[in-house]
């Protein structure tokens, strides 16, 4: 029988024998199948690996030996425990002592007869992870590669160059944002009760040069005036509908007649005062028009807002909002026709974002379909409900966390082969690594970065695997894992546990000390804990799985980055990796992919129109090390 998973601040309980059960956890996990075909898959591996009914039936159980048992059992069982100890395999391992629970003796047998029944049968592990990336609703903010039209390409660069370099065509902003539009948006503000802004209007905005005093004043972005209200009601998700609304813009897909500045401002005028729409929050729905969703801009989180635009911050950022909507329409009108541009982006519209989810699931099915195991990051609860409904859902046990990120819709999710696992997974112990952080340190995770799970395949092997996004910086990469390793050192039950490991790690060619995570540094934390991963030991830093560079469409114009400059300044870095057991197992053939073929174009910028993510795919194929094959 098997102590239960418990999280690090219930050691001294532990003292006492007051362990938490497995099934505890399991509660938490989010199964995506119906709990019958769950059970029917419990029996059937039961029936296929008799060893198994065992071990299955001690997750059930508390742990209650009686003292005769003890006695006629201890010998064998240290017997067995010291023989394993002397084979452990995976980090847990490297905590044995005063702080690592004894590995559990009916575990043990069953993870050494299993590697041994996987060693003989040739069989192999093909492990998948992929960062699928978040939907943007911005198809212009990153640079992509679009071979099929040459117009994209000509577009993005004479957009740059009147960014950059405007010339005569750095006008005003009344040509572009008329007094007459002004007028008549002061009379909507002024009609909701607003502070009346013209002061600012005319003695500073109206004569500001578009490129030069507009868009390119550092000082209006650390105010937020543009960006804030663009953040809010650029694209909106609205009850009743799959389809979000979009604001009248050209950085996100409203699909609206563009063409000409009347049009867009008729609607945009329409959109943000006459539009009600009904919103989910975490309070319940509330139906309001977009000009109501704005927040005032605090002088105390941005400092170069003034007092006196923190009093008036909403009826200014609305204004400057409009006018930096203007100016994207006129810089596309000016750039290119209107038919070349809004046909050119429809297209990518539609298979950069409204086609996303399918296209993601395609590549999954149609070409990672034979994996064992696929880790999956930034998933949408949308892309988990569709795969429950394809062939995936019939192929795969499909696990999301139990605490799902509803506001950021980004989760971390696991599929098992169906054939690999037949009793899918076991529970979720992500609780577990959470409770296992060290005391006192801030980890920056959020809700649904994390995802960890026990199952048993179908040799017998017991695995924990865990799926992770790290933060941006990459920060939270190291502090996770020896949450992981502590978590499972902790509990008898997942010593000997296999841990197979995918995750966008978040780490860097050139890191800035302090600030990310170097990829080399990273390689030295894994293999402290007796890990390895798909790239070896020592990963290369040059080994990329990310190229993606800003544009100068998005609203971060210290962002962008230069067409010939997408390779040094854009995100270009070693950040997906895939780790297991030193001693478990060994890497037969490793691949990352940025075409969904099985292939990666090196110096590519992506997503394309074929490929939906900014991170590549990454596979692996590892079969296991027993004693025997180590000798």
């Amino acid at each position: 029988f098997i102590p239960k998973p418990m999280g690090i601040r219930h050691r001294q309980q532990a003292e006492k024998k007051q362990q938490k059960t497995i099934s505890e956890y399991s509660k938490q996990a989010v199964i995506m199948g119906y709990s019958d075909d769950i059970e029917q898959g419990t029996n059937n591996l039961r029936k296929a690996h008799p060893q198994v009914k065992q071990i299955m039936g001690s997750y059930q159980v508390r742990r209650r030996l009686s003292l005769a048992g003890i006695g006629i059992a201890l010998f064998g069982a240290v017997a067995v425990v010291t023989f394993v100890t002397m084979h452990m395999n995976g980090g847990a391992g490297q905590y044995l002592g005063t702080d690592t629970a004894a590995p559990d003796p009916n575990l043990s047998a069953s993870a050494l007869s299993g590697m041994a029944a996987m060693a003989n049968s040739n069989r192999k592990l093909q492990v998948s992870t992929w960062n699928v990336a978040a939907i943007n609703n911005n198809p212009f903010e990153y640079w992509i590669t679009y071979d099929e039209n040459p117009a994209y390409e000509t577009i993005m660069s004479d957009i740059e160059a009147f960014l950059e370099n405007p010339g005569a065509q750095d006008v005003p902003v009344s040509q572009v944002f008329t007094e007459e539009m002004f007028a008549e948006l002061e009379k909507r503000m002024d009609g909701v009760g607003w502070d009346n802004v013209r002061s600012y209007w005319d003695n500073d905005f109206k004569n500001r040069k578009i490129i030069q005093g507009f868009m390119k004043d550092p000082l209006l972005g650390s105010k937020r005036l543009a960006s804030m209200p663009d953040r809010i009601t650029n694209t909106i998700n609205v009850l009743g509908s799959d389809l979000p609304v979009c604001r009248p813009t050209v950085i996100n897909m409203y699909d609206g007649d563009l063409s000409t500045l009347p049009l867009w401002w008729s609607a945009w005028e329409k959109f943000m005062f006459d539009t009600p729409l009904t919103i989910q929050s975490k309070d319940g729905s509330f139906t309001e028009p977009p000009y109501k969703m704005l927040q005032p801009i605090k002088k105390a989180k941005y400092p170069d807002i003034t007092e006196e635009e923190e009093k008036v911050s909403l009826p200014l950022q609305t204004m400057c909002g409009a006018i930096f909507d203007a100016i994207l329409v006129h810089m596309m009108n000016t750039v290119s026709s209107p038919d070349v541009w809004q046909s050119l982006k429809k297209t990518m519209v539609e298979n950069l974002n409204r086609q996303k989810v399918p296209h993601t699931l395609d590549i999954l099915e149609n070409v990672y379909g034979s994996s064992d195991i696929i880790t999956l990051q930034e998933v949408s609860g949308s892309l988990i409900e569709q795969a429950r409904n394809r062939p995936l859902g019939q192929r795969f046990w499909i696990v999301a966390p139990g605490s799902m990120d509803a506001v950021r819709d980004q989760n971390s999710v696991i599929l098992l082969a169906k054939e690999t696992f037949p009793a899918g997974p076991s529970a979720e112990i992500t609780s577990l690594v959470e409770s296992s952080f060290e005391p006192g340190v801030t980890v920056p995770v959020a809700k649904g970065d994390i995802l960890a799970i026990t199952a048993t395949d179908r040799d017998g092997i017991p695995f924990v695997v865990a799926s992770f996004h790290g933060d941006t910086n990459g920060l939270a990469t190291k502090p996770v894992l020896s949450a992981i390793m502590k978590g499972m050192a902790s509990d008898s039950s997942l010593v000997t546990h296999k841990l197979v490991f995918g995750l966008d790690a978040n780490t860097y060619e050139k890191a800035k000390p302090g600030k990310q995570q170097d990829v080399l540094e990273w390689g030295q934390h894994y293999v402290s804990y007796d890990l390895t991963s798909c790239w070896g030991d020592v990963p290369n830093p040059a080994n990329y799985t990310t190229f993606n560079s800003r544009t100068y469409l998005q609203p971060q114009l210290n962002k962008a980055c230069k067409k010939t400059d997408k390779r040094a300044n854009g995100d270009v870095n070693p950040k997906d990796f895939i780790l297991f057991g030193k001693e478990d197992f060994k890497v037969v053939h490793t691949w990352k992919d940025n075409t969904g073929e099985k292939s990666y174009i090196e110096d590519m910028a992506f997503p394309t129109l074929n490929f939906p993510s900014d991170h590549g795919i990454l596979a692996t194929i590892v079969e296991p090390i027993t004693p025997t094959s180590n000798a």
